[in-house]
């Protein structure tokens, strides 16, 4: 399923690979930047809570979240039972995290990943399928 809309939000830490990415692999899919707009230091929860209100919304909607390291994004959204976050580190955990684990959220570590290493996860984890049957089972556990 290719998301019918990308919300993304960052913090501070992850404004300018956010900006990055909106540059490039977004600039030609429908998205919605749902802030911080600079580098003032803000709180990474609010920006994760935005997100998963509009994917609430719409069902069909896949977000992207950038802080620091991107793991406290990953926490946070993760306490929302209609998101499943995924810290991606390489392209190989974002092909798993949605083959296996149906991720709808992508979250990325703006101090600890270069931008051409984003801009190719982004695009694993856009372009990968869930491949469903006994992952399907595993999921619905969570």
């Amino acid at each position: 399923m290719q998301p019918k809309i990308w919300f993304l939000a960052s913090d501070h830490a992850g404004f300018a690979l956010k900006q990055y990415l909106r540059q490039t692999v977004l600039k030609d899919v429908p998205h919605q930047d749902l802030g911080t707009e600079s580098e003032d230091s803000v709180d990474y929860p609010d920006f994760a809570d935005r997100v998963a209100e509009r994917i609430k919304a719409e069902p069909d909607s896949f977000g992207l979240l950038i802080c620091g390291s991107g793991q406290g994004m990953a926490i946070r959204a993760n306490r929302h039972p209609h998101l499943r976050a995924a810290l991606c580190c390489n392209p190989e955990w974002a092909r798993l995290s949605r083959e296996h684990n149906n991720a709808n959220v992508l979250c990325l570590g703006g101090r600890l990943t270069d931008f051409a290493e984003a801009q190719e996860i982004f695009k694993v984890f856009a372009e990968t399928e869930f491949a469903g049957g006994r992952h399907q089972r595993r999921v619905d556990k969570l």
